[in-house]
C-alpha cells in the first residue's frame, strides 16, 4: 500500500512557515515606511531649509542697513567772526547734550572759564565730509567767536559742532541707532564684547556645542537657569528674525538660521551687524539699538569717546537693558559693570591700573536726554520730502535729512509764544486757553526757516495752524500797494487823501473802507500812510496805481496761491497762513529778491552719499532802490507808526521795519518784520474766528519783541543804492533847506524828487490836484 502523509502534519509544517515569514514581511513593510518617512521629512526639511535661506538672505542684506531717515538741526559753524555769541553757544551746547567738566577729557564735555570756552567736540559725518573729534578753545567778543584755536593752540580755520538729532521722519517706527562701520568701532570694546558674550566667535559656525554643555552643566549644578549658551549668531538671529518666546520650535529656528547666517557671511559682517543691531535701552516708545546710540544715550558721547568703564557698562546691558538699567538700578548696574571689567582684567584685556582705575569710576551716566520734539517743524518737513521721496524710501534707506533748524532760536519761539499769549490773557481778561497761536522765524538773507511752532503749547500734535491756519491777514497786504506805488513812480513824500473812499463793487455793492481809528486824516505823506496804517488812504491808492499793478506785485512778493482780484484785498480781506506770510515778506526782507523758504540743506545716503542738495534759489522781482523805499517806510512804522513800542523796548542801535496787522472785529493780530538777519511772523487769534479785544499791536507785537530780544541778532550795517538819494522834507513832502525845524530826511529814486522850496516859511504844499501823478513824473505832463 501507498503511504500517505498526514494532512494534519503538512497543515502544521505550512503554518510554521508561515509564522516564520510574517516577521520578515513585517519589517520590510516597516523599513519601507520609514524609508518613505525619512525621505518625506528630508524633503520638507530642505524646503524649510530653503525657507529659511531665502528668509535670512533677504533680510539681513536689507535690515542690518534698514533704519528710518535721522532728522538733524542745522550745524553751527565755528570760525573766528561767526556771529554767534557767548551765551547762545553755552545754551546750544546743553541742548545738544554736552557735559560741562573741570576738564573737556572725552568728546561731548566742555569747560567755561571766564575769558573762554573749552569743547571737545563729539565729531560728525556731514553729508560733505566727516568733521573730527577735537579739542577747540574759543573766545568770544560782543559780535561773535573772536579766536578758535585746538589743543596745541594752532589756529583753526572752520569747524562745526554735531548737530541735534530732532528724530526719525516717521516716529510710528519705534526703533532707533546710529550706524558704525566696524573699523570704527574701538577695537578694545569689540574684543571685550567677544570675551563675555562669546569667546569663541571666530571658532564656531554659528552654534556652540560647548557652549551649550557648559550652559546646562552650570543650570544642573546651581539649580536654576543662570547661564545660556547662544552664541553672538544665535542672539543676533533672534534680533532680526525671531521673537523671544522660549519654545522648542524657535530654539531650532534659531540654531538652522544662525548656521545658514554663517555660511553666506564673513564674521565681520555677523559682527559689525549685532553691534548696530544690539537692544541697549528704551525712551518711551524709542527703542535703543546699537552700542552707537547707547553711547549717546547713556554717556552723552560717541562711541570712539567712551572710557573703559563705560565701554563695560554698554557690555553689560546686554544681559538685562531694563534689570541693570543705570539710571533706575545704579547699584545693580555697577555690580553688572564691575564682573565685566573683572573678566576683562582676568582676561588681559586691560591692565591692573586700569581695573582698578575702571572699577573706581562712578556710572557717569548722563542726564537722561529729552528726545527733541517740534512737530510744527517735522510737519512741515514731511510735507516737503513727500514730493520727492517715497514713504518706504523714509522708513528703510537709513537717509539722514540735515535741515535749518535752529535749536536755541526754536526754543526761545516756542517760549516766547506761549508766554505772550498767557499774558494777553491775563492783561485783557480773555478766557484761560481761549487763544492760540503760530510763529515762523527765517534767515532773510537765505530764505531759511530757523524755527516753527504752530500751537501755543509747542509740543501739541495735531492742527499746525503755521502751515494750515488760513486766517484774514489785515493791513500786513498794505506793503504792496506802496511797493506798486513806488515802482510807479511814487515816492514817499507824495501825499494822498485820507478822506472816505467809495468803490463800486461789480455786483452793485459799494466798498467803503474805514480807518481803524474811524477818524480821517487829511492829505498824509505816503509814508505816513503806512507807518500809521491807513485805510482809506491805501484804498485811495490802491485804485489811483490800478489793481492790476497791485496784484501784480502780490505775486512777484511770492503769493502763488490764488488770491480774488477785489479791492478789498489789499486791506487784508485774504486768507493766507503764517507760512505764506513769511514767503511774502521774505521778498522784502531779502531787498527784492525771492527765495523759495526751505528747511532742508541737504539729504544723505549711508552708501551713496549725497542724492539732493537745496541749494540758495535767488530770482530778482523788485529792483534795489524801490525796496529800500519800502523798507524805510517799513521802518518808520517801528518809530512813529502803529508798531512804535519797538523803538522803546527795544536797543536804540537796532534797525527794524516791519508791519501790524489787525482784522475785523480784531479776529486776527498780526505782525511781520525784520532785524538783522531775521524775519519773525506771529500771528494770534481764537481757532473758532471769534472776535478778541487785540489788535496786532497789542497781541502779536509784544511776542515779536520779547522773541527778538531774545534772539539778539547782529545788526548789521546797511547799504544804500547808489540811485538812492536821501532829501530832506517837511510835513507836506516838500523840499526844504537842512536848517529848517521840524524836517526829516526821507530817500528818493532820480525822477521822484520832491518840489523844492528856497526858504522854510514857502512850505505850503501845492494843491493836491496840482500836483503830478505818478505817470505824469515818469512820462511828463500833458
Amino acid at each position: 500500500m501507498a503511504k500517505h502523509t498526514s494532512p494534519k502534519r503538512k497543515s502544521n509544517k505550512q503554518s510554521s512557515a508561515r509564522k516564520k515569514q510574517r516577521p520578515t514581511g513585517f519589517r520590510t513593510k516597516l523599513t519601507k515606511f520609514i524609508f518613505q518617512l525619512s525621505i518625506i521629512f528630508a524633503c520638507l526639511l530642505l524646503f524649510w531649509v530653503i525657507y529659511l535661506n531665502a528668509v535670512v538672505r533677504d533680510l539681513f542684506e536689507g535690515r542690518r542697513f534698514q533704519i528710518p531717515a535721522r532728522v538733524y538741526s542745522e550745524a553751527q559753524e565755528l570760525y573766528v567772526g561767526a556771529p554767534v555769541r557767548r551765551d547762545e553757544f553755552l545754551a546750544l551746547l546743553q541742548q545738544l547734550g554736552y557735559r560741562q567738566s573741570t576738564s573737556p577729557h572725552q568728546a561731548g564735555r566742555f569747560a567755561v572759564s571766564s575769558s573762554q570756552i573749552q569743547v571737545y567736540t563729539r565729531g560728525f559725518r556731514f553729508w560733505d565730509g566727516e568733521e573730527p573729534a577735537q579739542v577747540l578753545n574759543i573766545q568770544f567778543n560782543p559780535q561773535g567767536i573772536s579766536s578758535l584755536s585746538n589743543s596745541q593752540g594752532d589756529a583753526v580755520l572752520l569747524s562745526r559742532l554735531d548737530p541735534l538729532y530732532l528724530g526719525q521722519i516717521y516716529p510710528g517706527v519705534s526703533e532707533d541707532r546710529v550706524l558704525y562701520r566696524l573699523d570704527e568701532v574701538p577695537e578694545r570694546l569689540v574684543l571685550g564684547l567677544l570675551l563675555v558674550e562669546d569667546d569663541r566667535f571666530f571658532k564656531h559656525w554659528g552654534v556652540s556645542i560647548r557652549g551649550i554643555l557648559r550652559a546646562l552643566f552650570a543650570n544642573l549644578t546651581s539649580g536654576s537657569a543662570s547661564q545660556g549658551g547662544s552664541t553672538l549668531t544665535n542672539q543676533l538671529v533672534k534680533n532680526l528674525y525671531l521673537t523671544p518666546e522660549k519654545t522648542l520650535t524657535r530654539k531650532i529656528n534659531e540654531a538652522m538660521m544662525s548656521l545658514i547666517l554663517e555660511f553666506h557671511y564673513t564674521k565681520n559682517d555677523i559682527l559689525e551687524t549685532y553691534l548696530n543691531e544690539v537692544y541697549v535701552g528704551q525712551q518711551g516708545a524709542r527703542s535703543i539699538n546699537g552700542f552707537g546710540l547707547g553711547a549717546e544715550f547713556y554717556f552723552g558721547t560717541t562711541l570712539q569717546g567712551l572710557d573703559i568703564h563705560q565701554q563695560a557698562m554698554l557690555v553689560g546691558l546686554i544681559k538685562g537693558p531694563s534689570y541693570y538699567n543705570p539710571r533706575r538700578n545704579p547699584e545693580r548696574a555697577k555690580q553688572r559693570r564691575d564682573v565685566v571689567l573683572s573678566v576683562w582684567h582676568q582676561q588681559a584685556l586691560i591692565s591692573g591700573a586700569e581695573y582698578q582705575q575702571a572699577i573706581n569710576a562712578p556710572l557717569d551716566i548722563a542726564d537722561k536726554p529729552g528726545q527733541a520734539n517740534y512737530p510744527a517743524f517735522m510737519d512741515l518737513l514731511r510735507r516737503q520730502l513727500s514730493r520727492d521721496y517715497r514713504q518706504e524710501d523714509l522708513l528703510a534707506e537709513g537717509l539722514s535729512i540735515f535741515t535749518t533748524l535752529d535749536p536755541v532760536a526754536q526754543k526761545t519761539l516756542e517760549m516766547k509764544l506761549s508766554e505772550g499769549i498767557d499774558r494777553v490773557e491775563q492783561q485783557y481778561s480773555i478766557d484761560n486757553s481761549a487763544l492760540q497761536g503760530a510763529a515762523i522765524l527765517t534767515r532773510s538773507s537765505t530764505a531759511d526757516i530757523l524755527a516753527i511752532v504752530g500751537d501755543r503749547d509747542p509740543k501739541a500734535t495735531g492742527f499746525n495752524r503755521a502751515l494750515d491756519a488760513i486766517r484774514p491777514v489785515g493791513s500786513l497786504m498794505k506793503p504792496a500797494v506802496y511797493l506798486a506805488a513806488i515802482e510807479g513812480g511814487m515816492s514817499l513824500a507824495d501825499t494822498i487823501s485820507d478822506e472816505d473812499v467809495y468803490v463800486a463793487a461789480g455786483d452793485g455793492k459799494v466798498w467803503q473802507p474805514k480807518n481803524y481809528d474811524k477818524q480821517n486824516h487829511g492829505h498824509p505823506m505816503l509814508i505816513d500812510a503806512l507807518a500809521k496804517s491807513y485805510n482809506q488812504a491805501t484804498a485811495r491808492l490802491g485804485m489811483e496805481i490800478g489793481l492790476a499793478n497791485v496784484f501784480d506785485v502780490v505775486a512777484r512778493l511770492g503769493v502763488d496761491k490764488e488770491v480774488p482780484l477785489v479791492p478789498a484785498v489789499m486791506l487784508g480781506a485774504h486768507g493766507m497762513s503764517p507760512v505764506d506770510v513769511a514767503q511774502m515778506y521774505q521778498t522784502i526782507a531779502g531787498n527784492g529778491f525771492y527765495s523759495p523758504l526751505n528747511l532742508i540743506r541737504a539729504v544723505y545716503h549711508p552708501q551713496q552719499g549725497i542724492v539732493q542738495r537745496f541749494d540758495l534759489k535767488v530770482n530778482k522781482r523788485f529792483e534795489p532802490e524801490h525796496i529800500h523805499i519800502l523798507q524805510y517806510a517799513m521802518h518808520e512804522a517801528t518809530q512813529s507808526g502803529t508798531a512804535a513800542r519797538i523803538s522803546r523796548d527795544l536797543p536804540n542801535n537796532w534797525w527794524v521795519a516791519g508791519k501790524t496787522g489787525t482784522t475785523d472785529d480784531n479776529r486776527d493780530a498780526w505782525f511781520a518784520g525784520f532785524t538783522g538777519d531775521r524775519q519773525l511772523v506771529v500771528w494770534v487769534g481764537r481757532d473758532d474766528n471769534q472776535p478778541t479785544p487785540l489788535t496786532g499791536s497789542t497781541g502779536a507785537l509784544p511776542i515779536w519783541i520779547n522773541a527778538m530780544r531774545e534772539i539778539d541778532p547782529l545788526q548789521e550795517r546797511r547799504g544804500t543804492p547808489v540811485s538812492i538819494e536821501y532829501i530832506a522834507v517837511n510835513d507836506a513832502g516838500v523840499d526844504v533847506p537842512n536848517w529848517c525845524s521840524g524836517t526829516r530826511s526821507l530817500p528818493f529814486t532820480t525822477g521822484t524828487l520832491p518840489e523844492r522850496s528856497l526858504s522854510c516859511s514857502s512850505n505850503e504844499p501845492q494843491p493836491e490836484r496840482d500836483k503830478p501823478t505818478w505817470w505824469q513824473k515818469i512820462f511828463g505832463r500833458s
